[in-house]
């Protein structure tokens, strides 16, 4: 596996979504699959598909098409899920907690700690994880290699802990405040906007609404047009 020197971020954002497939695709005994059935099953074109495994080097054959259980694993290093990754929670309110039930079973990703200021949390258990004083974050993520850390917690608040997590060596940051944060190069970062998500939603809602609407007005007027 060759990878070039920069890949497009919209590259990378489609391949969890190859990958999701590729392992319904296996979990249902195919073998292979060709660029042209990816394409009428994903919704990207064969092209676009091509394009993007080639920036990996390709990995299908001409004439066979892509075997689904190799690129599934190709596509998993590529991601790094082929590796193990220790996590920290901080902020245990609502989405914290949301959170660390969703990542308590995903493979690879193990929440390590959670970390709150509320004293009347600190102390709790979520899934056998107890819940440890935000006082003591530093010192736990040093002591424990922890690789990434997911902030839950007030927009005002999210820089502070971001700057507390990339000081004691964090590689990685899985933000969901409500802001937009600042990091050192040497750390990624992944700002989670749930309302952009929702507000994707409207558009497209009140797009179709229209559309159908402009639809239904045109129908409309070649009925009367008949008619007359």
């Amino acid at each position: 596996m060759k990878e070039k020197a920069k890949i497009s971020n919209a590259v990378i954002k489609r391949l969890p979504r190859y990958r999701r497939y590729l392992k319904e695709l296996s979990k249902k005994g195919v073998d292979k699959i060709s660029s042209n059935e990816f394409s009428s099953l994903i919704g990207y074109t064969a092209s676009q598909i091509r394009q993007d495994l080639n920036n990996f080097g390709g990995f299908g054959q001409q004439g066979y098409g892509y075997n689904v259980e190799g690129l599934y694993n190709e596509i998993s290093a590529i991601l790094g899920l082929d590796k193990q990754y220790k996590m920290v929670v901080v902020g245990a309110g609502n989405l914290g907690q949301a959170i660390v039930n969703y990542t308590y079973s995903k493979s690879g990703f193990n929440v390590e700690g959670i970390f709150e200021v509320n004293p009347r949390l600190i102390g709790i258990s979520i899934n056998d994880i107890k819940i440890m004083d935000y006082e003591g974050l530093v010192e736990f993520v040093e002591d424990n290699n922890i690789d990434i850390g997911i902030i839950c917690v007030t927009r005002d608040n999210a820089q502070e802990v971001a700057d507390k997590l990339c000081f004691a060596g964090i590689r990685g940051i899985w933000n969901f405040a409500p802001v937009d944060i600042e990091v050192p190069d040497c750390v990624s970062l992944e700002n989670v906007h749930l309302s952009d998500s929702l507000h994707s939603l409207a558009y497209h809602m009140n797009r179709d609404s229209k559309l159908r609407e402009e639809k239904a007005q045109k129908a409309r007027k070649k009925s009367e047009s008949k008619t007359k």
